[in-house]
């Protein structure tokens, strides 16, 4: 007989698989005592749950603590919603924790989680139908108690924010039989009157003194109203239905007042800020442009028809100084070449040679005697001197031969 043999992975695996597969485990409240709880410095929370009957392990991650609303500690008794599975390193199953509530407030959690679940499927949360606030609003609806401290808050803000915009309250109550639908009339009352935002919202308490913001027929107001809703109900850890189906959460009156309210001396700093960068840009401009004038004078002052009758009359004194200087150096070298020919030539004339000493001699025919054989003994010569003729008469004739 085969026996099946399993690695501990496997087993684990498998039983972590038969775990995600139960519809219980995966969204199931718990109810307890703390202990052994500790604070990780990565920001997880471990703990276990007891009873009279025994312990379960519970880990709340960094993520999920969104879900705490106060810090534990050792003996509360709490009741705690998410999903129990099997940690396979171990082997152990344990509680992953989404939501934490005090063990006062279990009944009223559960109808909250039940309702947030049931409008969330309706769609009623969707970002899509989230409106924008305005930015810069001039008429703020107010659905509070007339008397609480959130009224006071949200008047202080405004008034110190900006003291030009219109603050209109509907009193509603807030509190106790008749509060839901006091707080929906006037959310109802004030989209109607037209205003460019409502503020819906209360101060802090219990989950008991809020219950009337967590109610189906606040919700539905706030999601069918044409204006932009800020909710504002309790401290910055309360969350109600009406803030998730608000178009903006603050997380207390006074934030919401700074929301809906725009700082007016914020917007006068930006307009000096604008109105100093304007000026700046401008003489920017204007710097650049007398630059490009200044450039455009002189361009125009070198354009200018007398400016460049002057050029050209100028180009024709250099050019008229040019021709005149090559052509007295052109008369020089003529100049100088003319002395050195008339230097040849006289080398070559027969005055100069007479006038070194030499002399020319002419027969009886009159040419000139070069040789012995063109005279005869007796004949006579004419010698010609510098500065007249001499007639002789050949007595002897005598060849010298040069060798």
């Amino acid at each position: 007989m085969t026996q099946n043999i399993y690695t501990v992975k496997q087993v684990n695996a498998y039983i972590k698989n038969m775990f995600a597969q139960d519809y219980m485990l995966g969204r199931i409240y718990v109810k307890g005592e703390v202990s052994n709880c500790k604070y990780h410095t990565s920001g997880h929370i471990y703990f276990s749950l007891k009873d009279e009957s025994g312990t379960i392990a519970c880990v709340m991650f960094a993520g999920q603590r969104g879900g705490l609303a106060f810090r534990m500690s050792e003996g509360q008794q709490v009741v705690v919603f998410g999903t129990v599975n099997v940690y396979e390193r171990s082997g152990s199953y344990q509680l992953y924790a989404k939501e934490i509530r005090l063990d006062g407030e279990g009944v009223l959690y559960e109808k909250f989680q039940a309702l947030k679940q049931e409008l969330l499927e309706m769609g009623m949360f969707a970002p899509e139908y989230k409106k924008e606030i305005p930015h810069h609003a001039r008429k703020v609806g107010i659905v509070t108690a007339p008397t609480g401290a959130a009224i006071r808050d949200i008047m202080n803000i405004a008034r110190r924010r900006n003291p030009f915009v219109q603050l209109i309250l509907y009193p509603a109550q807030v509190q106790g039989e008749g509060a839901k639908e006091s707080i929906a009339e006037g959310i109802h009352m004030l989209d109607i009157y037209g205003v460019d935002v409502i503020i819906a919202g209360r101060g802090g308490g219990s989950i008991e003194d809020l219950w009337a913001f967590n109610e189906e027929v606040v919700a539905r107001a706030i999601f069918e109203c044409r204006t932009p809703v800020i909710s504002a109900v309790g401290h910055e850890t309360d969350t109600t239905i009406a803030d998730y189906a608000a178009d903006l959460r603050a997380p207390t009156p006074s934030a919401a007042a700074e929301l809906a309210v725009y700082d007016y001396v914020r917007v006068e700093e930006a307009m000096s800020e604008y109105q100093m960068k304007l000026r700046r840009l401008l003489m920017q401009q204007l710097q650049l442009k007398r630059l490009r004038l200044r450039e455009y004078q002189t361009k125009l002052f070198y354009l200018h028809p007398g400016n460049q009758l002057r050029e050209h009359r100028q180009r024709l004194i250099e050019y008229e100084d040019k021709l005149r200087l090559l052509m007295q150096g052109e008369l020089k070298d003529a100049k100088i070449r003319f002395a050195i020919a008339l230097e040849k030539l006289k080398g070559l004339s027969p005055l100069h040679k007479l006038e070194q000493g030499f002399s020319y001699v002419e027969g009886a025919d009159g040419k000139a005697v070069k040789s012995l054989s063109q005279v005869e003994t007796g004949e006579r010569l004419m010698i010609h001197v510098t500065d007249g003729t001499l007639t002789a008469r050949v007595e002897d004739k005598k060849e010298e031969r040069h060798g």
